[in-house]
């Protein structure tokens, strides 16, 4: 596959590098920085793959850097695309920032963890908690734990087919969690009409589990059969490595051995028609160098046996009001000047309920044809809606089949929809 990873700076010279095979030249990559000039130069014909001399250059980049494969010989260029999007994961996660200067400070980490992570060009592994378990950092200082004292450690075969989880885990109660998330964006015209919705949804897991065990996952048909019209479609739907692909779309059952620990097993998009759950009906009376008068009216449009809960609404006011006086009916109002936000909390707003909030700021200097007084920005509402999917995803069974140790087991689901982070409400 790869035969050697350059990280190269802004101006593609290189930083680090990491040789595999040996039948590139190291003077190959002096050539860079000269092909990305040309290769920005004709944007017409750009590409993230560039040929010169035989060698095949591919990179992408992740703010400053080029993270960069060189190959002699035809290869599956997506999945060296995928490796170094893996890379730039994993480094991440160890060094939180990753830009040139966290590269210089950690490279011995970085050998270790591109040691580890491929082997004479084909990935190896790449799961970042198994990396982990493995390799240390601190201080910027790379530690192994001797083979003695590790409890767990990679696979005894680095090509194990579970390069995601490592033997002999063992647990004296044996559990999994699994949280439905789905994140509501929408954006709302002052008239209460949906102009734009989409679900975002997550399925996480968080595995106590002993052994290997084999987990079997049942979705109800709202969504698994949207194809034949009975569902809604959904859309981007990515799973994590450990779900076996073929058995879900031959079959529509998600089966998989989880990773110890939490994971996010499965994600998707729906872009459907939705209802408002929290709408916000506010008026805004402008008096000119006087003050701003806001009458907000909020309602919990969900069933009433559901709760909304940290619920807040955020309204834009002009930068240099001031002197606020409040009055509500529920919940708790705050001023916060250095985001010229009014913000509404609730900590629980029950479904079918409705409440009202009037404030009143003082403008010293703003007039109405100021265009501060223009407010554009549009009303923002966060909220946490617990046992209940707007989607309509059930999860109707997981089972958990563990051959050699036969235990019992105890899987615990909770469904959450919450705000995105794009739930507005355009002003009038």
């Amino acid at each position: 596959m790869a035969s050697s990873i350059y990280f190269c700076d802004s101006k593609g010279k290189s930083l680090l590098s990491r040789d595999y095979k040996g039948d590139i030249p190291t003077s190959a990559i002096e050539k860079f920085p000269f092909l990305l000039v040309e290769a920005e130069e004709d944007q017409a014909n750009a590409t993230p793959i560039i040929q010169f001399n035989g060698i095949n250059y591919l990179y992408i980049q992740h703010d400053n850097l080029y993270l960069l494969a060189l190959t002699k010989s035809n290869n599956n260029v997506a999945q060296i695309f995928l490796f170094l999007h893996k890379i730039i994961n994993v480094l991440t996660d160890y060094f939180k920032e990753l830009e040139e200067e966290s590269i210089r400070d950690n490279f011995v980490i970085i050998y270790e963890l591109l040691d580890e992570m491929m082997d004479f060009g084909y990935p190896q592994i790449t799961e970042i908690k198994m990396l982990k378990e493995y390799i240390t950092q601190k201080s910027y200082q790379l530690e192994r734990r001797s083979k003695k004292n590790q409890a767990l450690g990679p696979p005894s075969a680095i090509t194990n087919a579970v390069s995601w989880r490592s033997e002999g885990i063992m647990y004296t109660k044996n559990e999994a969690f699994l949280d439905v998330v789905e994140s509501v964006n929408m954006l709302i015209n002052p008239q209460g009409k949906v102009l734009r919705s989409e679900i975002l949804g997550k399925i996480k897991v968080k595995s106590h589990l002993s052994g290997m065990p084999d987990l079997r996952l049942g979705l109800n048909d709202k969504i698994i059969n949207a194809e034949n019209n009975k569902g809604v479609e959904m859309e981007d739907v990515k799973f994590h490595q450990c779900v076996r692909l073929s058995k879900f779309e031959n079959e529509k059952i998600i089966t998989f051995i989880p990773p110890d620990g939490e994971f996010e097993l499965m994600s998707y998009r729906l872009a459907t028609s939705l209802k408002p759950l929290i709408f916000v009906d506010c008026k805004i009376e402008k008096h000119d160098k006087s003050r701003v008068v806001i009458n907000t009216r909020i309602k919990a449009q969900i069933k009433k046996k559901s709760t909304a809960n940290n619920v807040e609404i955020l309204i834009p006011i002009p930068e240099d009001a001031d002197t606020p006086k409040f009055k509500y009916s529920h919940g708790s109002v705050k001023w916060l000047p250095e985001k010229s936000l009014v913000v509404w909390k609730l900590k629980q707003f029950q479904g079918g309920k409705e409440y009202s909030m009037y404030a009143e700021l003082g403008l010293p200097s703003v007039t109405i044809e100021d265009p501060q007084f223009q407010l554009k920005r549009p009303i923002q509402a966060k909220f946490q809606i617990p046992y209940f999917t707007t989607s309509g995803i059930q999860v109707r069974y997981l089972k958990i089949n563990e051959p050699k140790l036969q235990y019992q087991s105890y899987p615990w689901v909770r469904y959450i929809t919450q705000s995105g982070d794009d739930y507005t409400i355009r002003l009038k």
